[in-house]
């Protein structure tokens, strides 16, 4: 009988922290809470920006001008969340909303 010998495979995973800035939370409040399908689309894209930020689907990128030093990543084609890194695993989301409403 041949017996099959598995190796243990040790994943490293960095599972970032969010913490929501007032001005984000009062954004999310006006401009996303009522809409139910913005709003599920927003918790599954902060899932997957928690476990993996640099999935092609957030289209993460850093920002210019006036917002240098910040990032922002899709929610939707028009939808961004504008955000900084505080530490490597620790991160402040700063605004949410359509293209023109956060740049």
């Amino acid at each position: 009988m041949a017996v099959l010998k598995v190796q243990p495979i040790c994943l490293n995973i960095l599972m970032i922290t969010v913490n929501f800035h007032k001005s984000f939370l009062k954004s999310y409040g006006k401009r996303i809470k009522n809409n139910q399908k913005l709003k599920l689309q927003a918790i599954d894209r902060v899932e997957l920006f928690k476990t993996d930020k640099s999935n092609s689907l957030l289209k993460d990128h850093p920002l210019t001008g006036k917002k240098q030093g910040l990032r922002a990543f899709s929610i939707t084609g028009d939808v961004r969340i504008v955000y900084h890194f505080v530490s490597d695993d620790f991160v402040e989301f700063l605004d949410i909303g359509s293209h023109n409403q956060v740049y």
